[in-house]
């Protein structure tokens, strides 16, 4: 198994003077970018963060290595600020910059975070719960424009600066810590651990594309990247796994990894004007919620495009009226549709072309398995009923600080460790499995993951507000849409305005219901 500096270091020394990132205008070599993660690695090195307790000495849902929140859109300066922590034996972890100060507090304390990376522009919103977080020791500000509200902050480039680019001498191992934190199956957000030998191979491209096979040299892991000379816009943002994932997979295959100029939203002139200006081969997407808007420009015929081979979704579900639509209008293009989630990874992939007819249906990913009811068997294809999906052996170990959750999500069974995410299925054969649904209370909206429960908790804050039901309902553009259903106290009387001014004072604004029924 490798650990993930070591797979960047391989790439950067096979392909040192191919563009690794273009960003803004900008763009940084394999060597460049690799040199840049070194100065941040030994700067937090020097301010005396790292790993102080190995593997082999924590339960599944503990970690022995400091925590570092990257608190940024899009940029070079993300994926710096995440190898940088691999390779200082820190683990880095995703903050949702969405979140409001309520949501914050709860993130960064239940990480432990020990030190953040994040751009001025929330600086303001940081300062304002900084007291909150007692955990947090140093604050590494990103120059990004506007006033300072953190004046003890460290400048990023001043940081780097001033520190060796040479790769840090360090024992590290396939069991450091990759921490992604999602709002998946278990309600409030939690720490999905993975062993970074577990996640290169069964996300981050540790496996061979013809025969599935595990790539176990560094010397095949050189010659792919010496091959791989694609342009890719992972356009979802980098704090999901969607948008995090397709960008690191680039980076280890010796791609290109290009960023949109717009970051702060998805601006879809902006992104078709990427595609054409840096000849974009494959773009990763996030369900409708992307395609739709998308499909509305390229009909408006301002854009060439042909460079796009590959139109690549995870995260949330595309249509098969969207597909349609893309393939009629990018007939080169290829679909590729795949399925998973932060606790199983890369679970399977549906290609759909203009005559398949099988909505639901993916091809399984090496690894996975649908167990019965009690977890306790592996179903056989074309069993009767329903089953857990499950992914099996190189999987997450467990939740950040929760024992429980850890014990339920991940299991053992007849020696090997399995995740179970939450999702209903079917085994057929052939290696296909038909996904029937979560069964947790979670609305998979545009690819942000929305408890209910959280939201009817905002709504009930409301002096007017007896009782409320969330529930998701279909939806053109988001796949599934947050709907609250209202019961009012005897005589009390407000309008749909205010049970969203009071929502969006606990929670960020996509969890905010787009529609409200107030009923006896």
């Amino acid at each position: 198994m490798f650990h993930l500096p070591q797979v960047l270091d391989c790439v950067a020394a096979a392909v040192p003077e191919r563009k690794a990132i273009v960003c803004r205008g900008k763009q940084w070599t394999f060597a460049e970018f690799t040199g840049r993660s070194n100065r941040l690695a030994n700067a937090l090195l020097e301010l005396g963060f790292g790993c102080h307790k190995e593997r082999r000495d924590l339960q599944d849902w503990e970690s022995g290595q400091d925590l570092l929140a990257v608190y940024l859109h899009n940029s070079n300066e993300y994926l710096e600020a995440m190898f940088g922590a691999f390779k200082a034996r820190l683990a880095p972890f995703n903050v949702n910059y969405r979140y409001v100060e309520e949501e914050l507090v709860y993130l960064l304390n239940n990480a432990k975070a020990r030190v953040i990376v994040y751009q001025r522009s929330f600086g303001e919103k940081l300062a304002a719960i900084r007291a909150q977080v007692p955990s947090l020791a140093y604050f590494i500000e990103i120059d990004d424009g506007g006033p300072r509200f953190i004046e003890e902050a460290i400048d990023y480039e001043s940081l780097i600066a001033a520190a060796s680019p040479s790769s840090p001498d360090l024992s590290y191992s396939p069991d450091d810590l990759y921490i992604l934190y999602t709002g998946g199956t278990t309600g409030q957000p939690k720490g999905v651990l993975w062993r970074q030998g577990d996640i290169w191979i069964s996300v981050l491209g540790g496996r061979r594309l013809i025969d599935k096979g595990i790539i176990d040299s560094l010397d095949e892991v050189a010659a792919i990247a010496k091959e791989g000379t694609m342009p890719v816009l992972p356009a979802p943002p980098f704090m999901h796994a969607a948008g995090q994932w397709n960008a690191i997979m680039g980076l280890f295959a010796g791609n290109t990894v290009v960023i949109q100029d717009r970051v702060d939203q998805f601006d879809t002139v902006d992104i078709l004007n990427t595609i054409d200006r840096e000849n974009i081969v494959m773009i990763s997407i996030v369900g409708d919620a992307f395609a739709h808007p998308l499909i509305e420009e390229i009909k408006r015929g301002r854009h060439e495009l042909s460079s796009l081979r590959f139109f690549l979704n995870s995260g949330a579900h595309l249509s098969a009226k969207s597909k349609r639509a893309l393939m009629e209008l990018l007939p080169k293009t290829r679909i590729l549709d795949f399925l998973g989630s932060s606790e199983g990874g890369n679970q399977g992939q549906h290609v759909e072309d203009i005559d398949d007819n099988q909505p639901g249906t993916f091809r399984m990913s090496p690894g996975n398995a649908v167990l019965n009811d009690s977890c306790t068997e592996l179903l056989e294809p074309g069993h009767d009923g329903t089953g857990w999906w499950a992914r099996r052996r190189y999987v997450p170990i467990g939740y950040l600080n929760d024992e429980a959750a850890t014990k339920k999500t991940f299991l053992e069974l007849k020696g090997e460790r399995f995740a179970i995410a939450g999702d209903r299925a079917e085994l057929l054969p052939g290696d296909l499995v038909r996904l029937l649904g979560r069964d947790s209370l979670v609305i998979n909206s545009g690819g942000e993951k929305i408890f209910v429960e959280e939201v009817e908790e905002a709504i009930k804050n409301h002096a007017a507000v007896k009782d409320v039901l969330v529930v998701g309902r279909d939806s053109e553009r988001w796949g599934r849409e947050v709907t609250a259903v209202v019961s009012l106290h005897s005589g009390a009387a407000a309008n749909n305005n205010e049970f969203l001014r009071e929502s969006a004072r606990h929670f960020a604004r996509y969890k905010l219901p787009k529609a409200i029924f107030v009923v006896p």
